[in-house]
């Protein structure tokens, strides 16, 4: 493995392992279920791909050159980052208004079940909304491309580490919470994460709705 290549894997592994959207996504489901944690990783996974394949493609470009377009998935990424985050609160808030135990509909904890197939549909919106991306990789693919190489086949390389990365990642941090669910899940502990995730998306949110244009 050639130099560059080994600067990238520690950039690529400390890039899908910073906290953000996805990684808060993907904790709130995997405290539902493990199979709902794991889902929404893998769709975390699924909107990378769709981020390396449009940098693979120079699509991205013509994303972060029109700035209505690039706006426009700003805005649509950052309504659905906030509506996650307003339903995680509401669930939050619900929760710690309940005097009973959890009703027909939620599991240990007081967490409400959710199919795979909705926990997987938020994980991939989730990232492939996310409009920093194709800015972050249009800039950072190329450093590691070396000159003379030929770019495509390289920056396919790149790509497939990057969705490696996160397909070891996330759902490694969905079976830890899986893992730890019998204390995570404790209607306290539950109460402070759902409500936690909530805030932490919420904010995510605004900053994408109010903020100035990405680039």
């Amino acid at each position: 493995m050639d130099a560059q290549l080994t600067a990238f894997v520690g950039v690529a592994a400390a890039m899908v392992a910073l906290p953000g959207a996805d990684f808060t996504v993907v904790v709130r489901n995997a405290l539902a279920s493990r199979a709902a944690g794991v889902a929404t990783a893998l769709g975390v996974a699924g909107g990378l791909l769709v981020h390396t394949a449009l940098a693979v493609a120079g699509l991205a470009a013509v994303l972060v050159a029109v700035p209505v377009l690039f706006r426009t998935v700003q805005l649509l990424g950052g309504a659905y980052v906030l509506y996650l985050g307003i339903s995680a609160l509401y669930a939050a808030r619900r929760r710690a208004g309940q005097a009973a135990g959890p009703g027909p509909d939620e599991g240990d904890g007081g967490q409400a079940t959710m199919g795979t197939g909705r926990a997987l549909r938020q994980g991939f919106l989730t990232n492939a909304l996310n409009p920093k991306a194709p800015v972050l990789f249009l800039s950072l693919l190329p450093q590691f491309v070396p000159a003379g190489a030929a770019p495509l086949p390289r920056t396919l390389l790149l790509a497939a580490i990057v969705v490696l990365m996160a397909l070891i990642w996330f759902p490694a941090v969905a079976l830890l919470v899986d893992r730890l669910g019998r204390w995570l899940r404790r209607p306290r502990t539950a109460r402070a994460i759902e409500g936690g995730s909530g805030a932490a998306l919420t904010a995510l949110g605004l900053v994408l709705v109010t903020g100035p244009l990405l680039h």
